[in-house]
């Protein structure tokens, strides 16, 4: 494999900015924490994937990535391979939410990676570690795994072949039984969406495998506080600032308050917004927006902006095409698509504006399949990570400045992207 050479001058987003704020350590405590190798402490109740580990002086975040074949584990900052696991079938992956694992949809429902990087917290600091990243023996069950969703502690997986919810504490997500909290079956098996909320209220989809129809709030009890069957063809969901949940429809979306669900129309009879993209940062959540019902495959140019504060929803023109892996949120709410022009497009979400294009790529296709590679896009930190499926490579973007800081070549090529941290989100 081979690597670009490193950036000419030091990174500002990813290491000196957030890491450092993130990650660093009083000397002190650097002092009296160092250490290179040792036996690895356990991180929650999951056993650590190796005897020995190595401790860091910070954390040590990686990226996720699936092939034809099995899965890739990059260092998200020098985008070296950490590790290429072989696994056949196709493969989705989704963040787990605890820093250090990720969810691998495959025919046995969800699996759990380890992917090698976590943090120990003791009060005020903090130990890192990393180990190689291996798949685990837990696995939840599910005839058709679907939406892994994210959310307050907690992780809420839907599985499409029956309709069931089952919401998992991510601070124990590789405990297995252990780490399910809570347990929800709709009344009919359907490709659905679920979110839990801080108040423990369920945001979940309705319908049937014929037709989805739509968005139910339940309490702690599962007694239903508010709902809508207005909302044909549901799908997708997103979590704005205030903890505002907002599920696409065929003809717009609906808003999820504390004890409400507000629908809000598109502009066209049909409007889909099956994809969204949340920011705590911003009460404004980016939606794809697709307005032919007859196309086979529309390649969309415009996006939505809902505003969660008003219930009201806005489109933006882009100078190209892009498909469901494009949408993404900066650092600070900004809304990015990665466009079929192989640009990185960046929209001020309050404004509407498209406020710069960053080329970055070729231009590309979107293919007929949507299980085929295609470039995607994920964010973290402060970095835009893009993948190249056409020359196999990974980009790293500095999403505020455009930089490409780092590129590398992979040996495969890549499909899904996400991450693992290293640290606890919260």
């Amino acid at each position: 494999m081979s690597h670009h050479p490193a950036p000419t001058r030091p990174r500002t987003v990813r290491s000196a900015a957030v890491r450092a704020a993130a990650g660093a350590l009083p000397l002190v405590l650097l002092a009296a924490c160092a250490g290179t190798e040792t036996a690895a402490p356990e991180a929650s109740s999951t056993p650590t994937p190796d005897a020995r580990a190595s401790e860091s002086a910070t954390y040590a975040p990686r990226l996720v990535l699936t092939y034809d074949g099995g899965l890739l584990v990059l260092d998200a900052d020098t985008l070296e391979t950490v590790s290429t696991i072989e696994r056949d079938g196709f493969l989705r992956v989704n963040p787990a939410g605890d820093g250090r694992h990720v969810l691998v949809s495959t025919d046995a429902g969800f699996e759990v990676l380890d992917a090698g990087t976590w943090a120990e917290e003791h009060g005020d600091h903090a130990h890192y570690w990393t180990a190689e990243p291996s798949l685990t023996d837990v696995v939840y069950a599910a005839d058709k795994p679907g939406h892994a969703v994210v959310h307050d502690e907690r992780v809420a997986l839907f599985d499409d072949g029956t309709g069931t919810v089952t919401v998992l504490d991510v601070d124990d997500v590789a405990g297995g039984d252990e780490a399910v909290t809570r347990t929800y079956t709709t009344p009919a098996a359907h490709h659905g969406v679920a979110v839990l909320r801080t108040d423990d209220a369920l945001v979940v989809s309705d319908g049937t495998e014929e037709e989805r129809t739509g968005v139910r709030l339940l309490d702690a009890d599962d007694a239903e506080i508010a709902s809508t069957d207005a909302c044909p063809g549901v799908h997708g969901e997103a979590v704005a600032a205030d903890e505002v949940v907002v599920v696409g429809c065929e003809d717009g979306l609906v808003v999820v308050g504390p004890d409400t669900v507000t629908k809000v129309a598109s502009p066209d009879a049909y409007g889909r917004i099956g994809n969204q993209a949340g920011s705590e940062e911003s009460p404004v959540v980016l939606g794809d927006y697709k307005s032919d019902p007859d196309a086979e495959l529309e390649r969309p140019t415009r996006v939505s902006l809902v505003d969660t504060r008003t219930a009201t929803l806005r489109l933006v023109d882009l100078p190209s095409s892009y498909t469901f892996r494009s949408l993404g949120r900066g650092p600070e709410g900004e809304a990015l698509v990665l466009g079929t022009d192989g640009a990185l497009h960046v929209i001020d979400p309050e404004a509407g504006t498209l406020v710069r294009s960053v080329p970055l790529i070729d231009a590309w296709t979107e293919p007929d399949e949507w299980q085929e590679p295609r470039p995607a896009l994920h964010v973290l930190d402060g970095t835009a990570y893009v993948t190249d499926p056409a020359t196999n490579r990974v980009l790293a973007v500095d999403v505020a400045t455009g930089e490409v800081w780092r590129t590398a070549e992979l040996d495969v090529t890549p499909n899904e992207i996400t991450s693992a941290p290293g640290r606890h989100a919260h």
